[in-house]
């Protein structure tokens, strides 16, 4: 049996997660803005299901909570930053309270989380981070700015802090999901105030689909299974960095990581011609047939 705390509980991922995590007998420190929507789950699995009222934009009552669950259960193995949400909108449509709260929710929170858990984890020898973060990590869509800013900001973070918690038996994985069937559309995103200049842009058309004017867009990715994904990933050995999850999610990295590689690659004579004149390049390796 491992112990998990997750943000985020009440709905989508980390609702995923909870439920299936105490179906199969792990004991789960859940965290939500409003705990009575796991009223149900805590009636059926009693002291195995530990919960707190939590909103992870208050930094100092995250530390608290996450030094209550660690005194309390003991022992934490998995951390999980799920806790998020999506900001759409042109960057001049949006009002400067929902940039800062989208930077504070999708990757402040995501920081502080692991400053607060990091002592209990290596103190404790070891335990595993596991980030609920996004394709949209790794890739760009308009109307989306500010959205991709904080999980491409994540994705930073977590990459550098990976190899330093490394030495400490603490491995981190990345989550980076596609559309997926939860609330993250139309149920729980924050559509910015239309400004009429962009109403045919893509911020405009945007609109238009979460208003139902135009069809919604695509979603394959089955919220279940993709936490059953990311729980597998717990059991491995070795904490997987990055776990891509949907057909879509799949397709969309591969042609953004192609397309930035060939652009790189183009420009690698300028790249060299910038150096300092007394640096001395290595032989470029060419294979002849």
């Amino acid at each position: 049996m491992r112990t998990w705390f997750i943000t985020g509980t009440s709905s989508g991922f980390g609702r995923q997660l909870t439920e299936q995590l105490l179906a199969r007998g792990d004991r789960v420190a859940a965290t939500a803005r409003r705990t009575e929507t796991l009223d149900d789950l805590a009636s059926h699995y009693g002291e195995q299901l530990w919960r707190a009222r939590l909103d992870v934009t208050d930094t100092t009552a995250l530390r608290d909570v996450v030094n209550r669950a660690f005194t309390d259960l003991g022992r934490i193995d998995v951390v999980v930053s799920n806790a998020g949400y999506g900001l759409f909108g042109a960057p001049e449509e949006l009002t400067d309270e929902q940039i800062d709260r989208q930077i504070a929710t999708n990757l402040t929170a995501s920081i502080q989380l692991a400053r607060a858990a990091t002592p209990h984890l290596r103190n404790q020898g070891g335990g595993r981070y596991i980030q609920i973060a996004s394709v949209g990590g790794q890739i760009a869509f308009p109307a989306m700015s500010l959205y991709h800013a904080t999980k491409w900001g994540i994705e930073g973070f977590w990459e550098s802090s990976a190899r330093e918690l490394a030495p400490f038996g603490i491995g981190v994985t990345i989550v980076e999901p596609g559309m997926s069937r939860t609330n993250f559309g139309a149920g729980s995103a924050v559509l910015a105030a239309a400004l009429p200049e962009y109403a045919d842009g893509p911020s405009g058309q945007l609109r238009r689909v979460l208003s139902g004017e135009l069809p919604p867009l695509p979603t394959p990715g089955d919220p279940a299974k993709i936490a059953a994904a990311v729980i597998a990933s717990a059991d491995q050995a070795e904490a997987p960095l990055r776990l891509t999850l949907g057909s879509d999610a799949y397709e969309l990295a591969t042609t953004a990581l192609r397309d930035r590689l060939e652009a790189l690659e183009s420009g690698r004579s300028l790249a060299y011609s910038t150096d300092a004149d007394d640096v001395v390049h290595a032989p470029t390796l060419t294979t002849s047939r």
